[in-house]
């Protein structure tokens, strides 16, 4: 029988952010084709667990494990679970992230002139910082055992500002909101991020890689759906699986000869 390049067999794989949209997305791509698969996120609680991943839990072999990713203890502790129950991580996803949406406080979304550096540290500090720590943390695991992959998960707000005008709406309504600058900040780190550890672990077997993508649909208003999607050459937001396949390719053999790279999945955002 012939190797199934994109066979994610018995893989041990680390998700943050797990039990978030795309989080929960990822899991159980991985889980369904085979992988072993340890949730980390900043709570565990068996209700949300429950609520999120319903009977697939006690189907598929994952594993939950409370940790901070802005936490450098609390990551060697939850890894230390895994390696004592499954061994050392052959993936990493570094999902979770910090995003101010649409219906966020207004301190949180006001002008640029006066966004408030706590906010600004925040989002800094779990999205990009917590990524550093988390590749120090798992992937120096992985660089030890000599294999992995990583895969780190941008936005496109990484590549190129956020258009305004999809939000120009909300001031009619009285409340102006403005897509925020930490959460570009913090994704365009990133992808360079990613070009340091792919050559900085070239030698030991680790690919480093980043997924860039657009919005997933998640029953936004009608209005910022009708402005964001007009600004899509595909016409429309991203369903919540559609990014499921681009992860199992980092995380497979079909991959093996990438790293250092940026792989966008925006509907075509940034071809405009």
């Amino acid at each position: 029988m012939a190797h199934d390049l994109f066979s994610v067999q018995d893989k041990i794989a680390v998700v943050t952010g797990g039990l978030g949209q795309l989080g929960r997305q990822f899991v159980l791509a991985l889980a369904d084709r085979g992988a072993k698969v340890a949730v980390f996120d900043v709570t565990a609680d068996p209700a949300r667990v429950a609520a999120r991943y319903g009977d697939h839990a006690a189907r598929l072999e994952i594993m939950f494990c409370e940790a901070d990713v802005t936490d450098r203890a609390s990551l060697e502790t939850a890894l230390q679970r895994v390696v004592q129950r499954w061994g050392v991580p052959d993936v990493l996803v570094n999902n979770a992230g910090l995003d101010s949406p649409p219906n966020a406080l207004a301190a949180e979304n006001g002008p640029f002139e006066s966004y408030p550096l706590t906010s600004l540290h925040k989002v800094i500090d779990v999205n990009l910082t917590g990524v550093v720590l988390c590749c120090q943390v798992i992937g120096g695991a992985m660089a030890g055992a000599g294999r992995g992959s990583i895969i780190n998960i941008n936005s496109i707000y990484g590549l190129v500002s956020p258009d305004q005008r999809i939000y120009e709406y909300r001031a009619a309504q009285g409340a102006p909101f403005f897509k925020p600058v930490a959460y570009s900040v913090s994704k365009s780190g990133l992808l360079n991020l990613t070009r340091y550890l792919a050559t900085y672990w070239a030698g030991k077997g680790v690919r480093v890689n980043t997924l860039t993508f657009a919005g997933v649909f998640n029953h936004q208003d009608d209005e910022f759906l009708k402005n964001y999607t007009a600004r899509v050459p595909l016409g429309r937001m991203a369903a919540e699986d559609e990014y499921n396949g681009a992860v199992i390719f980092l995380a497979s053999h079909a991959s093996s000869y990438m790293t250092g790279s940026n792989m966008v999945l925006d509907g075509g955002w940034t071809a405009w």
